[in-house]
């Protein structure tokens, strides 16, 4: 997927499984067109069976509009819904902004580091 000539923006959603966590990377723009794309991938997620830490890393998230937020808080919910604590890590720059300026920030666990999140996840049994 690219953001050729129909102006599509560009998420890619990766993850990874360890002990106690799921851990779900995204990496460029995240808004009403990528949704979709995180939406997809949730899915899958969801129909594992649950673990202790779901884990965003937004170190690499260059854009976040108000449809990603929108998706972020739907997944804070499912997580609280599952028994699953949400940890954000590499929050900075533009999630740091966009997280403080909608208010939002301390409705999450939130890390500027991803080490920090994953070292929390370890270390809670």
């Amino acid at each position: 997927m690219s953001s050729g000539a129909s102006g599509r923006s560009v998420l890619v959603v990766s993850s990874g499984l360890t002990r106690n966590a799921v851990i779900v990377r995204l990496e460029g723009e995240l808004d009403v067109n990528a949704v979709p794309v995180l939406q997809e991938h949730m899915r899958r997620i969801w129909e594992l069976p649950p673990k202790p830490f779901l884990i965003i890393d937004f170190g690499s998230v260059a854009f976040c509009d108000s449809m990603g937020m929108s998706e972020l808080i739907s997944v804070m919910q499912r997580c609280e819904a599952r028994g699953t604590r949400l940890l954000l890590g590499g929050v900075q720059g533009v999630m740091a902004r966009v997280l403080s300026i909608t208010g939002l920030r301390h409705a999450f666990e939130v890390f500027a580091r991803l080490d920090d999140a994953l070292r929390l996840a370890v270390s809670t049994t």
